[in-house]
């Protein structure tokens, strides 16, 4: 029989200890009953503690929250003052290791020509070591052709739709798998599928099998050195990285400067450029003779503070459908659950502080919550925090704000790609100007009725004058990659409204607890200051930043006061940990 995939469990086989081992030694640290970790964590079955978290509808703070009132509840007096789940837990896991001579098999077998994959019951972790979890996933990323963690996709083995989930991600059949775990009941469904299974003990009893099902003498190979990010530079450019996300789609980002990352994503009808005052400090706009990126994109951005100059590296994304990120042709927006990857935001990076305008500051506000242990902090321009409300459905409250009719007259696939597609120029001189008095259009009917007038553009002038804050070679740049990608694709944001707010009602829950920063425009036409009232509520570490004059444009339209905010606020974060040691790896 013709075995061409290896699937390996996570915690107890690549990484120990596992996590009864994990619970019976913090009962042991900390004096508590026999068992008490364990009865607390599994009471209630299949809606116990343990079950949540690994489904992902709670995070690991919140399991470790309930585990701390489930012990004082049973154990009542006997604990010591002192106790704590969480400082016991994450002690614990900070000793963990990785099971180098298994992590190397699985090397060997990928360059056999096996697939490989992890298959793991986990949790969303928010706590304080997420660094060491991110840190840890992106090892098992380099090395592994899929990682499906039980809690992205909201199901928990030995629940056997988890099994035939990975299946299909992995385009196999079950008489084509060997699976490994440390847990015989993980084991039972796999078995009935079809698919090989090997009881982990030992290692190198594991490993004595392993080779024996697959033909292949796993052990021996070597691990990876890490994967350069595909650049395309010269020392008078920025430099330009491509990375594929998945088959026929790739990432394009702009990166600078060295330290600490912190990732930008705009928002629409944006670039990558649109961060070009926070990027770096160099000399202004040159109008001819300027060097260019292979891609085109203008090389010389203007003299102001920027984060790079302060010490970070910056990478500047241009979202998923934009320009040289734009989607397969004829890509629509998917069908069920959407699919959220941290690799299609920073491939390659642990963790890093994110920064979004706009729709990217939807997608940072989501990172936080769906991989917190990516997040260093998060900071959002004009865009707001509000968890999914399960009681209203959110075409029903959009409808309710005028300021929003423009989404809905976004929504019919080719109808306003075929009027923003129409002169891209005048399109974007008219939507992306600043609040100030001087760059004001002479007619503007806004965003209000713009189904009823028939198109977002009608009503405005035919001859849009230049605009203050995108002109130039700036707006040459912009036109030619919407150009390039046409709108299609920044319009599907739009076009995923059910979608997305099922998926966030997973995290309503939750808070977000990682350092984070909220800048308000007082100018902003749509997205208001007093929409961002009462975040603290979720998000207990809020900082926040006001600029008054200013609209929608922020990083644009006030570049020197966003970039004093941002940089105040970056140089408060608390220092990042050293790299756990198994970045050797």
């Amino acid at each position: 029989m013709s075995r061409r995939v290896v699937l390996f469990d996570l915690g107890g086989v690549l990484f120990g200890p596992s996590l009864q081992h994990l619970l019976r030694s913090c009962e042991r640290e900390a004096a508590l009953p026999r068992n008490l970790l364990q009865e607390v964590m599994f009471e209630g079955g299949d809606d116990s503690p343990y079950a949540r978290v690994m489904r992902g509808h709670s995070s690991l703070s919140q399991l470790l929250a309930e585990l701390e009132r489930g012990c004082r509840a049973r154990a009542g007096a006997a604990l010591p003052d002192t106790f704590s789940v969480a400082r016991a837990f994450e002690g614990m896991v900070a000793e963990g290791s990785v099971n180098v001579p298994l992590l190397r098999a699985a090397v060997e077998l990928r360059a056999n020509g096996f697939k490989t994959g992890v298959l793991t019951n986990n949790w969303v972790d928010d706590g304080a070591g997420r660094l060491f979890t991110a840190t840890l996933l992106g090892v098992l990323r380099r090395h592994f052709d899929v990682v499906i963690e039980s809690c992205r996709a909201g199901l928990r083995k030995p629940e056997p739709a988890l099994y035939s989930h990975a299946l299909q991600a992995l385009r196999a059949q079950p008489h084509e798998v060997i699976f490994l775990d440390d847990v015989g009941e993980n084991l039972k469904p796999a078995r009935a599928m079809g698919m090989a299974t090997v009881l982990v003990r030992d290692t190198e009893a594991a490993l004595r099998e392993l080779q024996e099902l697959s033909g292949v003498q796993a052990g021996a190979g070597l691990l990876g050195q890490k994967e350069p990010l595909p650049t395309a530079c010269d020392p008078d450019s920025v430099s330009h990285g491509y990375v594929a996300i998945r088959p026929g789609v790739q990432l394009h980002f702009v990166e600078m400067g060295h330290g600490p990352v912190v990732c930008l994503c705009h928002g629409f009808p944006e670039s990558w450029l649109s961060w070009r005052y926070q990027v770096r400090r160099r000399s202004g706009w040159a109008t001819r003779g300027t060097p260019r990126s292979p891609r085109g994109a203008p090389s010389r951005l203007a003299q102001l503070p920027a984060l790079a100059d302060a010490g970070f590296r910056v990478i500047a994304l241009e979202m998923k459908g934009y320009g040289d990120s734009a989607a397969p042709p004829g890509e629509r927006p998917p069908r069920g659950r959407p699919r959220r990857e941290p690799g299609d935001v920073f491939p390659g990076i642990a963790q890093a502080v994110l920064v979004g305008h706009d729709w990217g500051g939807a997608v940072v506000w989501n990172m936080a919550l769906f991989y917190p242990e990516r997040v260093r902090a998060v900071a959002s321009l004009n865009t707001p925090y509000r968890p999914a409300d399960p009681d209203v459905d959110i075409v029903e409250r959009m409808s309710r704000v005028p300021a929003f009719d423009y989404q809905f007259y976004f929504q019919e696939p080719g109808v306003a790609e075929a009027e923003l597609e129409r002169d891209v120029g005048r399109t974007l001189r008219l939507l992306i100007r600043s609040a100030s008095k001087e760059d004001r259009l002479p007619s503007s009917p806004g965003f209000h009725g713009v189904r009823e007038r028939g198109g977002l553009l009608v009503g405005f002038p035919a001859d849009a004058p230049a605009s203050r804050i995108l002109a130039g070679p700036a707006l040459h740049y912009y036109v030619q990659q919407f150009t390039k990608s046409g709108f299609r694709g920044p319009l599907n944001w739009y076009r995923n409204m059910r979608r997305n707010w099922r998926w966030a009602l997973l995290a309503k829950d939750r808070k977000i607890l990682m350092p984070a920063l909220m800048v308000t425009a007082g100018k902003d036409p749509v997205l208001r200051p007093a929409m961002a009232q009462g975040m603290e509520e979720w998000i207990p570490h809020l900082s926040r930043g006001h600029i008054e004059e200013c609209g929608h444009w922020t990083q644009m339209e006030r570049p020197a006061e966003l970039n004093r905010i941002l940089l105040e606020w970056l140089e408060k974060l608390p220092a990042s940990p050293a790299p756990p040691k198994l970045c050797r790896l």
